[in-house]
């Protein structure tokens, strides 16, 4: 169902029915494949900034400087190239992001004790209630041998995990 009929000087906006996508084409608010992008007046200086949101998301994924019009006052309308390019710019903020926080909880390295190597992974359950982490144990043929519950400020290091293996993988004080 088409709410606004197409004209010369504003792009259509198209609104499904039922649990489809809202589409939205306008010169400051685009909305499409799970994103809206918004152009906004820059609050630090006398510019344009533009938002950009993945759908469901309260907080932007990315917020950057928005060129100005031809008439140096007002910002430049967004298009279907431009819009396309900040989906593929907030999505590779997302992912960094995700990688980071990844990075952040979980932790591994490999040791040798006596003849055997080992896997040591550390993972992090973060919780405002209780959090914790996950101490685990791998051999050499990929094998999970030891997984116990250890403080979230646990600090996986060689000589913890050596310390850990040759303890026979009790869990560490």
């Amino acid at each position: 169902m088409t709410t606004n009929a197409p004209s010369p000087a504003t792009d259509p906006i198209d609104i499904d029915d039922g649990d489809a996508a809202v589409t939205v084409k306008e010169p400051r608010l685009w909305q499409d494949d799970g994103w809206t992008a918004k152009v906004v007046k820059n609050e630090d200086d006398e510019g344009w900034a533009v938002e950009m949101y993945k759908d469901g998301e309260r907080e932007p994924a990315l917020i950057g400087p928005w060129t100005m019009g031809r008439n140096k006052k007002d910002p430049k309308p967004l298009d279907v190239n431009a819009f396309h390019t900040l989906i593929k710019t907030a999505s590779e903020v997302i992912t960094r992001h995700e990688q980071s926080q990844y990075a952040r909880l979980n932790k591994s390295i490999t040791v040798d004790v006596g003849e055997a190597r080992w896997k040591v992974a550390l993972q992090i359950v973060p919780d405002d209630d209780d959090a914790h982490a996950l101490l685990s144990a791998t051999d050499s043929l990929g094998e999970e041998v030891a997984k116990v519950r250890v403080r979230a400020d646990f600090r996986l290091n060689v000589a913890s995990a050596v310390a850990w293996v040759e303890g026979g993988f009790r869990r560490p004080s």
